[in-house]
């Protein structure tokens, strides 16, 4: 279900002005909202029945309870109830502040991942909660072609998936028969645990390379040990996937990752990279928006993409369409020998 930009915005503003919270803990009547944060009486009545009305809390005699759609906003809830709704709430607080950010002031939520650190050091936890929580959403049918598409060209063997957690993609792939390794920065795995402690794919900690030269989780500790901390610590794997995380990223950034990505490959093995590419998808624009707000990464275009993978020594270089999504695989293969 799609929510209208104003649901979206009566969601926001019940989060920022305590609301939400107050709804989620004690508060069960438009009056005990308003006596416990610092609305009016006419905010609280509109903004709970408006949120009832969208299906987040339902009015039983008066009271109003939470529904399964509220149960991402809780702090404690499990990554398959976040949903969406928290990362895209995420996503306005950087909106709201874009002109400010535009004149270089840090973005009031950001990565924690990818080099540029959130205003407030408290958001980290709960902005990858969110974040996580967004990709765990995403619908079976984009995962089963994202998938697909790079089964076309790796029909089998060993697949590492870069940066995909909570690992939809690689419970995907395990399914279908092939060894997989997920690849993510520790605070990213150890909130995804839960969801795979009962699927056959095996989590190691490595950050994505940033545009300092350096990963950004290195040893998985959060400290670079000096080593080449941009090698992926797997190799001769059959397929390397990249699911939606260049366009988080600068092309900096993706040229690390993409030579990584690349020395890690056995000979005829594929890097695949699933993103929205900018002059193909239609989302690219709004998800370079949303970069700019939040600091760091934009969509990139094919032709940024063949550069990166060329250079990386990758032949047979192709962007094709996932198919039912408006997605588009980049895709290169490592030579023979």
């Amino acid at each position: 279900m799609t929510e209208d930009r104003e649901t979206l915005f009566l969601l926001w503003a019940a989060r920022e002005t305590g609301v939400l919270d107050a709804l989620l803990s004690d508060a069960d009547t438009p009056s005990e909202v308003a006596e416990r944060t610092d609305v009016t009486e006419r905010a609280a009545r509109l903004t709970v029945e408006g949120l009832a009305d969208a299906g987040f809390f339902r009015d039983v005699g008066g009271v109003y309870e939470p529904t399964n759609r509220a149960l991402g906003f809780l702090a404690a809830a499990d990554l398959r109830s976040v949903g969406r709704f928290p990362a895209e709430l995420d996503d306005l607080t950087a909106l709201r502040a874009l002109p400010e950010t535009m004149r270089g002031a840090a973005p009031p939520v950001g990565d924690d991942d990818d080099g540029t650190e959130p205003a407030r050091e408290d958001t980290t936890t709960e902005w990858t909660r969110n974040r996580l929580g967004r990709v765990q959403a995403t619908d079976e049918a984009t995962v089963r072609a994202c998938v697909t598409t790079a089964q076309h060209v790796a029909p089998e063997g060993r697949v590492v998936d870069v940066g995909g957690a909570p690992g939809p993609y690689a419970v995907e792939f395990a399914r279908r028969g092939y060894d997989v390794t997920l690849l993510d920065a520790a605070d990213r795995l150890d909130a995804s645990a839960s969801l795979l402690a009962r699927e056959p794919v095996e989590t190691v900690a490595w950050g994505l390379p940033d545009d300092g030269g350096n990963d950004d989780a290195g040893n998985g500790d959060g400290e670079n040990d000096g080593t080449d901390a941009a090698a992926l610590p797997v190799d001769g794997v059959d397929c390397a996937f990249v699911p939606v995380r260049t366009s988080d990223r600068s092309a900096a950034a993706n040229r690390r990752l993409v030579a990584a990505a690349a020395d890690a490959l056995a000979p005829g093995g594929w890097l695949v990279i699933v993103d929205y590419l900018r002059g193909r998808s239609p989302a690219a624009r709004g998800k370079t928006v949303r970069r700019l707000a939040l600091g760091a990464g934009e969509a990139h275009d094919p032709g940024a993409y063949r550069e990166w993978l060329e250079s990386a020594g990758l032949r047979a270089v192709q962007v094709r369409e996932v198919p039912g999504t408006d997605r588009q695989a980049v895709l290169g293969q490592a030579r023979d020998s």
